[in-house]
């Protein structure tokens, strides 16, 4: 027998066709990719456009407004950055940075620590475990506004008794948000964390067992590393969270007490966003352009802190 050099036919020695392979199949297009790629802008192109309008847009406005002067839009008139040097010079948002990175701090430390700490005893198998997760994420789900009047409430109600009230000591009014923040941010995170701890590998908890690893060093070991995905996005929202945090602080305190400065007004716990609030409806003419310049730095400083977080935690993401 031979085949020729094309290899379809296989002739005898009398050079009749003995057998003849099958002509090959020309490979069929992929129809969903081709379909995909023809009309996908028809379905992204609202939502672009969508975000165009009410993001990138307003944003490249905002940008151009903090170098003007204006009370409405229309009668922008730029000044360049002299809107930055009033920032910097504002004792009152100076405090509001430090008193906002400091809240944020603690509050990202005592949600995410006590946050675990609830999600791993439900995960345990105790009874009950439904309605606890239930229980602790129900405060989730109040405004922030209605939060901020009702723990006032509470505190003042406590305060009272000793002679003092939440809005005559800025001591009382930090702890008082930080408190306000562990209540309704804990369930939230809880719920993160459980997901987390129910998927790390039960063999690799097996295996610690029968090694003789105490519960402390398999915490640490295994079950810290291997939930670090949701660390990550626990210590993002809550960074974030409490850079962001506005109408709590807004109801609780609204920036009280306030003291006077050589250089200005600054109230004691009035946090950054709450600040920008004041700069921009208060008594002040002319100071929009000042509030949108503060609402500038606050966007980027809260974007490179969450992004700067972010790097530093998938870093220690363990690939399962």
């Amino acid at each position: 027998m031979k085949i020729n050099r094309k290899g379809d036919e296989i002739l005898d020695n009398t050079g009749s066709v003995s057998v003849s392979n099958a002509p090959k199949k020309k490979k069929r297009k992929n129809s969903y990719r081709t379909s995909m790629r023809k009309w996908c802008w028809l379905f992204l192109g609202p939502v672009l456009i969508a975000f165009i309008i009410g993001f990138v847009w307003p944003f490249i406005q905002g940008i151009y407004l903090s170098m003007c002067e204006f009370r409405i839009i229309k009668d922008a008139k730029f000044v360049g950055f002299s809107n930055y040097v009033k920032v910097f010079k504002d004792a009152g948002f100076v405090h509001a940075f430090w008193y906002t990175a400091l809240f944020a701090v603690v509050s990202l430390v005592l949600i995410n620590v006590l946050a675990f700490m609830v999600a791993l005893a439900l995960t345990k198998g105790i009874k009950g475990s439904n309605l606890f997760r239930t229980v602790f994420f129900m405060p989730n789900l109040i405004g922030g506004i209605v939060l901020g009047y009702i723990w006032s409430m509470i505190f003042d109600g406590i305060l009272s008794n000793f002679g003092t009230s939440i809005l005559l000591d800025s001591k009382y009014g930090f702890w008082g948000l930080i408190i306000l923040m562990l209540w309704q941010q804990i369930g939230y995170m809880m719920i993160i964390y459980i997901a987390g701890l129910q998927n790390v590998p039960e063999d690799m908890l097996e295996a610690a067992k029968i090694d003789g690893a105490t519960s402390v060093q398999t915490l640490f070991r295994i079950t810290i590393p291997n939930v670090m995905p949701s660390i990550t996005i626990c210590m993002f929202l809550s960074l974030t969270n409490g850079f962001k945090l506005f109408d709590q602080n807004l109801a609780l305190t609204g920036g009280m007490p306030i003291i006077f400065k050589p250089t200005g007004r600054v109230n004691t716990t009035e946090m950054l966003a709450l600040n920008i609030y004041n700069t921009f409806y208060g008594p002040t003419s002319n100071a929009q352009g000042t509030a949108q310049a503060k609402a500038v730095i606050f966007f980027i400083l809260v974007a490179g802190i969450g992004l700067a977080q972010l790097a530093i935690t998938r870093k220690k993401e363990v690939q399962q």
